[in-house]
């Protein structure tokens, strides 16, 4: 039992890390109806933003003796260079999805969705090989960000690990996701991204201005997606420009097994495509963790093509 409750915590690391990244790809199915496969990619820049920038932030911040209210005050330095580090990847990944949606995406919408999917892959593959010319090839050990130390009292009453760093990332993404979801149900730019994923002709028909929406939920998805490649190069520091292709597969594998389209749905596939993956290799093989995932979503394509929460829709003709 106790190696299977500490399996349990390690998936949580994991699965917000797809969580957010999910949350994208979910996101901008919800308003265009076509799966942007360089979201992933987009995750992998959030994280080399944060590389670039953190030594900066981090002892810049440090050096000005900050204090953030609610934080202890052993962690205030390290917590405080964190959070800024998270703001920056999270904007410089909301620029890029706003402008590759209007360099790349805008000009196609009219046409085909087959031929904005193919738009998308290329879109994927840019982003990988320029991140190569400039970042360069090789895996970068990514900064740390503050101080990791274990709970003792959990070790010592449960036989359990869980660090400060296990915490954190948890404790960021429900904040995330709480935040989106009062974006998305409580503010009109909300309800304009509601409206617009039912209807778009009706939508524009009311007033709303389509291309707005569509650019700020570009925009808020790479944010989160940006805020998950800190997370990761926090839980997993060795970063590489090919990062988003393993881990943006297993997020949309995530969107599609909690009903892609579905904010519940894609929060929900994160947390168990994680605990998934962290059983198999606890359990099973490290191997095999893959193959599992994939085999996951060939399931549920079969068995419930909709996801878990997804509904079915009729499209007219």
């Amino acid at each position: 039992m106790t190696e299977f409750l500490q399996q349990l915590i390690n998936s949580l690391t994991l699965g917000s890390i797809y969580a957010l990244i999910a949350l994208g790809y979910t996101m901008i199915y919800g308003v265009l109806r076509f799966v942007n496969f360089a979201h992933g990619d987009v995750f992998m820049v959030g994280s080399f933003a944060g590389y670039y920038i953190a030594p900066y932030l981090v002892k810049g911040i440090a050096e000005s003796g900050r204090h953030l209210p609610f934080v202890p005050p052993f962690a205030q330095n390290s917590y405080a260079g964190a959070i800024a580090v998270l703001l920056f990847a999270m904007l410089v990944c909301a620029i890029l999805g706003m402008v590759t949606e209007k360099v790349a995406y805008r000009p196609l919408r009219s046409r085909p969705r087959l031929t904005m999917l193919i738009t998308a892959i290329g879109v994927s593959i840019f982003l990988e090989y320029f991140g190569q010319f400039l970042f360069g090839a090789d895996p970068k050990s990514f900064p740390s960000l503050m101080d990791m130390h274990s709970f003792d009292w959990m070790d010592t009453k449960f036989g359990l690990t869980v660090t400060n760093v296990d915490v954190t990332i948890l404790g960021v993404t429900l904040a995330l996701l709480f935040a989106l979801r009062m974006i998305v149900m409580k503010t009109k730019i909300g309800m304009a991204m509601r409206a617009l994923s039912v209807n778009p002709t009706a939508c524009s028909l009311m007033g709303v201005n389509n291309d707005m929406v569509i650019t700020f939920t570009f925009g808020l998805g790479s944010a989160l997606a940006g805020a998950g490649g800190i997370l990761y190069g926090t839980a997993y520091p060795s970063i590489d420009p090919l990062l988003g292709v393993n881990v943006g597969l297993k997020a949309f594998i995530a969107a599609v097994l909690g009903g892609i389209g579905n904010i519940p749905g894609a929060a929900l596939g994160g947390f168990l495509i994680g605990l998934i993956e962290t059983m198999v290799v606890g359990y099973w093989s490290s191997n095999y963790r893959d193959a599992i995932a994939f085999a996951v979503l060939i399931l549920i394509l079969l068995v419930k093509p909709t996801g878990l929460l997804g509904k079915s829709e009729r499209e007219k003709v």
